[in-house]
């Protein structure tokens, strides 16, 4: 019975976002299995048959406390996965089994033509490059700052002293540590005097800064879209979570329908945009982040955000 088929989650062991959607699944009565890809082996198990019947694909994936059937879903959260390290093992058996495990069950589930992604880890991954997607959100009309992507530092010279103010941004983030003390890439200054030869070595992505008022959050769930005004004084306002404010604000309708098509693009389901308000009112485009958080916002406003992902995870379509 369609009622029966169950939601999969797939995220790590701390995840209070994914929480707040598995309760609204369980108060609906939708049975949802979780389960997180670093813990395979005893506590997790998968199997899958091909060419033995008159589905492409028959599998099953147990946990120590739940067993599905993959031809049943009738959808997937993708949420934040980590996939396992093998620590334990030598660098090259490590390399070796940690491709196992990516190839094999991201291989099984890729295979699966049935249920509903939210979103799917390929289109996530392919929609993550900045430089695409300030290229699409160009192609779509959004208003996108002034932006550089460079290695050559006359290039990165001659882009700052062009603009009154610049910031660096990474291209993509990761774990990072200095002197055994993590630290994030924050959208900072960067002056035409702090470049040197060292920015040959990678990319880098210059961006001219928006005069900016307010920042807004936008949250895309299938079709629904929650906006959230967020006052902060700040150039980047991850820096401090204590210091923000909120507000639910409407989108121009010619934005919002920008933001679907730009999902439509990509060929995902949800995602959540970073937008600048600068003094006349208009909106900027920043960055897309496909799997970005929300959690921190809907209790914050208020906004049925849980909900939209329980509504869209439960019909597993888009709707």
């Amino acid at each position: 019975m369609a009622e029966e088929r169950p939601v999969l989650v797939a995220t790590e062991a701390d995840d209070a976002t994914a929480d707040m959607v598995i309760t609204e699944l369980n108060r609906r009565g939708v049975p949802v299995v979780r389960f997180n890809p670093a813990d395979i082996g005893a506590d997790l198990t998968v199997s899958a048959w091909f060419g033995t019947g008159p589905a492409a694909v028959i599998g099953q994936i147990h946990t120590p406390s739940r067993a599905v059937d993959l031809t049943l879903l009738r959808s997937v959260y993708w949420r934040r996965p980590v996939w396992p390290g093998f620590d334990h093992l030598s660098v090259d058996d490590a390399r070796f089994a940690a491709a196992q495990v990516r190839y094999g069950l991201g291989g099984i589930l890729y295979a699966l033509d049935g249920p509903l992604w939210v979103n799917h880890p390929l289109w996530n991954a392919a929609a993550d490059y900045k430089p695409a997607q300030l290229a699409v959100a160009q192609r779509l009309g959004l208003s996108v700052p002034p932006t550089l992507v460079t290695n050559d530092p006359g290039e990165a010279r001659r882009f700052i002293e062009s603009h009154h103010q610049v910031i660096f941004k990474t291209l993509r983030w990761t774990p990072y540590q200095r002197d055994g003390v993590p630290v994030t890439g924050w959208a900072d200054p960067v002056t035409a005097s702090e470049i040197d030869e060292s920015v040959r070595v990678t990319p880098h992505l210059f961006q001219a800064v928006v005069d900016k008022v307010a920042d807004i959050r936008v949250l895309v769930v299938g079709r629904q879209v929650f906006a959230v005004r967020i006052e902060s004084g700040m150039l980047d306002w991850r820096k401090d979570y204590s210091a923000l404010s909120y507000s639910a604000v409407d989108l121009p309708d010619r934005v919002e329908k920008a933001l679907l098509a730009y999902l439509d693009h990509f060929g995902l389901v949800s995602g959540s945009f970073d937008l600048a308000v600068d003094n006349a009112g208009d909106l900027w485009w920043l960055e897309l982040n496909p799997n970005g958080q929300w959690g921190w916002l809907e209790e914050a406003t208020g906004l049925a955000m849980s909900a939209a992902f329980a509504d869209l995870l439960t019909q597993g379509v888009a709707s």
